[in-house]
């Protein structure tokens, strides 16, 4: 169907490759040209400054379920303003003992054009319809919950 590419860049900048002091900041780099600062989460000897991977991976999940449930909510004629939302994901041991996100909640806060009334029933069919149909949350093993403010 499509291909999506990233250029991921990392180079050395300490003496030594000790685990402790190694340099963990690296790039990503988009087609448009946009750099993103990226590094390894403050507990893994990273740079809170930058972008850590598990942060990206959160971020692209709930990018993904907002962008699939305005196309939803827009095919359906719900005008929508505004849609905040606040992920949490949940690093933990898996069923295999590895170390994985297993659990990520999204905490989305929709608000719909002077005049659209959606029920809590309707608006619960919109996310579960937007999580159903968001390409990310096919593609992962982590529990995802949907918690509509």
């Amino acid at each position: 169907m499509s291909e999506h590419f990233v250029d991921v860049r990392w180079k050395r900048q300490t003496n030594d490759f000790a685990y402790d002091s190694f340099n963990r900041g690296h790039d990503w780099t988009f087609d448009s040209g946009l750099t993103i600062p990226g590094s390894s989460a403050p507990g893994y000897y990273g740079d809170m400054d930058r972008v850590d991977p598990e942060e990206a991976f959160i971020a692209a999940l709930s990018s993904c379920h907002m962008l699939t449930f305005l196309a939803i909510a827009s095919k359906k004629k719900l005008v929508v303003d505004a849609y905040d939302d606040h992920p949490v994901g949940h690093l933990d041991k898996n069923e295999q003992g590895k170390i994985a996100i297993t659990s990520v909640d999204l905490n989305p806060r929709v608000a719909f054009a002077p005049g659209v009334e959606v029920d809590a029933a309707t608006l619960k069919k919109l996310h579960d319809s937007a999580h159903d149909h968001c390409f990310i949350a096919n593609s992962i093993t982590a529990r995802v919950t949907i918690n509509p403010k």
